[in-house]
């Protein structure tokens, strides 16, 4: 197999890279979760290693959890005037279906998160 599965996360209330946010990668099979890594954002919201190498790389079915909450409570701007923390582990569930490079990013505010599929 070649490929590799990378992230990064982007504070879109800010327009800053979010440092600090725990990521941990699952694999799924028959919704059973089986733990692969756990790593952290660094200052420009990357991991300092891929999630997947390519010696890793594997097609399947995966989950990215994002623990945002920490982060949003104290990187929010007036967090205090915010009656909740709406999100505080996000999910990401995703396929790898062939041999490529696949970037999942987190675009992230205190009411909001959206995705794609990167190169």
């Amino acid at each position: 197999m070649t490929g590799r599965l990378t992230t990064h996360v982007l504070d879109t209330s800010s327009g800053f890279p979010a440092k600090g946010i725990r990521i941990v990668l699952y694999s799924i099979k028959n919704d059973d979760k089986n733990f692969i890594k756990e790593l952290i954002t660094n200052s420009d919201g990357r991991t300092d290693h891929n999630l997947l190498t390519n010696e890793e790389f594997f097609l399947g079915n995966f989950e990215l959890n994002f623990y945002a909450g920490e982060y949003l409570k104290s990187n929010t701007k007036n967090f205090s005037n915010i009656q909740g923390l709406l999100y505080d582990i996000i999910p990401i569930r995703f396929s790898i279906f062939s041999n490529r490079n696949y970037h999942i990013p987190l675009l992230l505010s205190p009411f909001g998160y959206s995705t794609y599929l990167g190169s």
